[in-house]
């Protein structure tokens, strides 16, 4: 399993009161706190996985040309629109979600979260086993499914 996340969880703050952002929603900041729920989920995921041979990770692609932002409107669009300018292709972005779906080297590596092809360390956060638990059970009981 290969799951992209994106840095921009590093500034995000996961709120279990308030998952769906229902007090506010204002968009970079819910799309950091999805990411930091993607590296969650994804560590959860590998602890359930362990022992079966299936493994589970996770990547920053880095600052891809892609669309995203572009209709965000105000500064942002600005700052979307400049920073561009430094991006990597899509073809470049999808480099490590390749690398972990297909690579020998990662075969066995579960848990993870990558960043050019080679581990790197997420927020402090984005580590916290027992918030990975926690988010699992909350969003199988948002979803109506079993834990």
């Amino acid at each position: 399993m290969v799951n992209t996340a994106s840095a921009a969880h590093r500034r995000a703050k996961l709120d279990f009161d308030d998952l769906q952002s229902a007090d506010g929603y204002r968009g970079f900041k819910v799309y950091g706190r999805s990411k930091l729920c993607n590296i969650l989920y994804t560590r959860e995921l590998a602890r359930r996985l362990a022992d079966t041979g299936v493994t589970a990770n996770c990547l920053h692609p880095g600052l891809v040309a892609t669309r995203f932002g572009d209709q965000s409107g105000g500064l942002l669009s600005n700052v979307v629109r400049v920073a561009k300018v430094l991006a990597i292709s899509p073809e470049e972005g999808a480099d490590t979600i390749v690398y972990l779906a297909s690579s020998p080297e990662v075969a066995n590596v579960s848990g993870g979260y990558f960043y050019k092809c080679r581990p790197a360390t997420p927020s402090k956060e984005a580590q916290d086993d027992a918030a990975a638990q926690r988010l699992w059970g909350e969003t199988a009981e948002l979803a109506g499914t079993e834990n």
